[in-house]
């Protein structure tokens, strides 16, 4: 069928057909999960980080039936509740009261309380509050279950195109210049992707940051995902930080960065660490030992080894 056709009345009969049967089914579904008794414990529940629509069904079946519901901000949280017409008790849970309520929570955990937590947007504890209490229910013997569901981390680098099979979450880098390029310092030892959330008014200034401590390393903008205005802009660290060089920024933003190359080992740098190490072990275990501090092949310095044995006199 052409772009400018019009669905014919068996195909429009059809797909009305697949979306009643597909209602049906998230009214079963939905009706299943409530028919079932919601059980003591703490529940961390990932809430949609921009698209309503991505709220799970398990998710719902939780938060309609939680005796409390823990929020990084209440008033945020209302307008996520209210869409939904979730009538729970909601209590605010940030860095200013965690102490506080982590007593409460546990008081109330312990007597037989659902307690659930959510942050602003997607999954609870990235970069929020919330270890604490989960630490504290732990240790009581208190269930902690996940209910899990949207991340902007993990959208962000599956939709970027970089490696996704190793990769580190930083979280927010320090405000601070001094700081933040110490930081980028530690990360840039990390052999995997790193995935960061940045203010939307030091996007330019961290990624110059980086691209001075990284290198010329590829990298991602990820913008307002799941949004109307979804953005996601790839290119080298240097050059996203010159696009962005004067901008203004809105939005939630996550940005990706892919590993850096590895530098070639020469032979002369595994020289000398292996005449190093046999002064203290074996050929063998040297060998093994330089392999994992170097990344290379244990034969290659097996191999060096031996040529250097047989040069000795």
């Amino acid at each position: 069928m052409s772009v400018s056709e019009e669905p014919s009345p068996s195909h429009r009969k059809g797909s009305e057909q697949g979306e009643r049967s597909l209602a049906g089914c998230v009214t079963t579904d939905i009706a299943d999960l409530l028919a079932k008794p919601l059980t003591a414990g703490l529940y961390l529940v990932a809430t949609p980080i921009g698209n309503l629509a991505d709220m799970t069904l398990r998710a719902l079946s939780v938060l309609s039936r939680a005796d409390v519901i823990y929020c990084e901000d209440t008033r945020h949280s209302a307008k996520l509740l209210q869409h939904y017409a979730i009538a729970a008790k909601t209590r605010p849970f940030h860095e200013h009261n965690e102490e506080r309520e982590i007593e409460r929570a546990i008081s109330d955990l312990e007597s037989g309380k659902r307690i659930a937590m959510i942050s602003d947007a997607g999954t609870p504890l990235l970069s929020d509050p919330g270890f604490k209490l989960v630490r504290a229910a732990a240790a009581a013997g208190v269930p902690v279950i996940s209910i899990p569901g949207p991340s902007a981390a993990l959208a962000a680098l599956t939709s970027s195109g970089l490696p996704t099979d190793s990769f580190f979450f930083a979280g927010f880098l320090p405000p601070k210049q001094a700081a933040r390029r110490a930081r980028l310092v530690e990360l840039s030892q990390i052999p995997g992707s790193l995935v960061i959330f940045e203010a939307p008014h030091r996007v330019a200034e961290a990624l110059a940051d980086m691209a001075d401590v990284l290198g010329e390393r590829a990298a991602v903008i990820a913008r307002e995902l799941t949004k109307l205005h979804e953005d996601i802009v790839r290119g080298s660290l240097r050059t996203l930080a010159e696009a962005t060089f004067g901008e203004t920024l809105k939005g939630e933003i996550v940005l990706v960065v892919g590993p850096g190359r590895a530098e070639p080992v020469s032979d002369e740098t595994i020289n000398a660490r292996l005449a190093e190490a046999l002064e203290g072990m074996s050929l063998k275990d040297a060998a093994k030992a330089l392999a994992d501090e170097l990344g290379v092949a244990k034969a290659r310095i097996y191999g060096l080894g031996i040529k250097a044995k047989g040069r000795s006199p």
